[in-house]
């Protein structure tokens, strides 16, 4: 996987036709890798402009493509076609990583309220979960995915996976950025040998004011993350992506913007942050999520395992 990747949900503010313009403008700077999902509503959009990065010499063998499945299709019935319908609409024939999106069954209809509750919405159970996992594995004895991983779980959740599993995850999405760390976490997932892939690299300064709370910070405004990057000349977020890389996470940043998207991946290569630049971003951390998935008490809990499982729900 490269040690970067273009995000590509555009929330509200960003057309499919303008999020396919930059992955190939992107594509024709260096990024290989792009980091899809079905729920982003612009698979379809995007399918072309890596068709096009294709036929302008780029192999496909050179390019790293995720997608995810989300949260109305985990039933095992569900999950082949979904990942067969992202593989039509990105116009391939694999994908590189196949995430399981949440690990919850939960779902909003499209154009819903964002204080709607779902009433089709579970908790975790890791027997479902188990049941759609084994469904991502028969992806990757099809062919249809060389890797599958989780995104936005928990240690206890993924300690109980990785008893079951058959095949483990190779990498766990989650959010990451200088006020929210999540070191034990991170170590946890070196351990064992699990890639983090890190969203919201930068906090996320352009996500609606819907999305936010009153306990909200923004990194890029950090006076140490200004004071580091005033050192070396670049803007704030490149310092959160330099950090994010050298700390060992591979950043997902989402921008159109051509100069911005080159300036992130020049940050891969050029002038890394000293040991004491890291030290300082460390100690930083405000465990500020943005993130916040909704979560609903489970009123039939069976045992103390189901319990924990209710209780790293919460967490997220």
């Amino acid at each position: 996987m490269p040690a970067i990747g273009l995000g590509t949900f555009g929330s509200d503010h960003v057309s499919a036709d303008e999020m396919a313009r930059a992955v190939r403008g992107a594509g024709s700077v260096g990024y290989r890798h792009f980091d899809c999902a079905e729920v982003y509503g612009n698979e379809a959009e995007i399918g072309e402009a890596l068709k096009r990065l294709q036929g302008s010499g780029i192999a496909r063998d050179e390019l790293w493509i995720n997608s995810k499945v989300w949260n109305d299709h985990h039933r095992p019935a569900d999950v082949a076609a979904a990942c067969e319908r992202s593989l039509r609409n990105l116009q391939l024939d694999y994908l590189d990583l196949y995430f399981v999106h949440w690990p919850f069954r939960n779902h909003h209809p499209p154009g819903c309220s964002v204080e709607s509750r779902s009433p089709d919405a579970t908790p975790y159970r890791h027997e479902a979960f188990m049941e759609t996992w084994a469904a991502m594995e028969s992806l990757v004895q099809r062919g249809l995915v060389r890797n599958i991983g989780t995104s936005n779980m928990t240690v206890p959740k993924l300690q109980r996976l990785l008893e079951d599993a058959s095949i483990k995850p190779s990498c766990n999405e989650m959010e990451l950025h200088p006020h929210f760390q999540q070191p034990e976490f991170i170590a946890f997932l070196e351990a064992q040998q699990i890639l983090p892939v890190g969203y919201c690299p930068i906090g996320s300064p352009a996500r609606p004011e819907r999305d936010r709370t009153p306990d909200d910070t923004v990194d890029i405004e950090d006076p140490v993350i200004v004071s580091i990057a005033q050192a070396h000349g670049v803007h704030p977020a490149t310092i959160c992506i330099k950090w994010a890389v050298q700390r060992g996470q591979v950043p997902i940043p989402m921008s159109t913007n051509p100069r911005n998207y080159l300036a992130n991946l020049k940050a891969v290569v050029e002038d890394p942050l000293t040991d004491e630049q890291m030290s300082a971003i460390a100690k930083i951390d405000r465990d500020c999520r943005l993130i916040k998935g909704q979560v609903f008490l489970w009123e039939s809990a069976k045992d103390w395992r189901d319990l924990w499982d209710l209780a790293g729900a919460i967490t997220q």
